[in-house]
């Protein structure tokens, strides 16, 4: 019982962070360019920092999306395969 709790466990944080870990890359990578950007530069404008970052993680979903739903689908389905060979159907 606690062993299928922990694998349970692992496998939503593994898939939490597998289908997360690429949008919070870019957003990190584009919010670093910026800041450089606005070092050299020295305009220190708000805006600047917070609407490429938006807009790339924006592109990001919007081109990672099918794989994210695939890979929720995956989880889910392997979530329902569990909970029948635990029950044991």
């Amino acid at each position: 019982m606690e062993q299928y709790l922990l694998d349970v466990a692992r496998d939503a944080l593994l898939t939490v962070i597998k289908m997360s870990a690429p949008v919070l890359l870019i957003g990190l990578t584009v919010g670093l360019i910026v800041s450089i950007f606005q070092a050299t530069t020295q305009i220190q404008e708000q805006s600047l920092h917070f609407v490429p970052k938006i807009l790339a993680m924006l592109i990001a979903l919007l081109l990672l999306g099918s794989w994210m739903l695939t890979t929720m689908k995956e989880f889910t389905l392997r979530m329902y395969e569990s909970m029948l060979r635990f029950i044991g159907l």
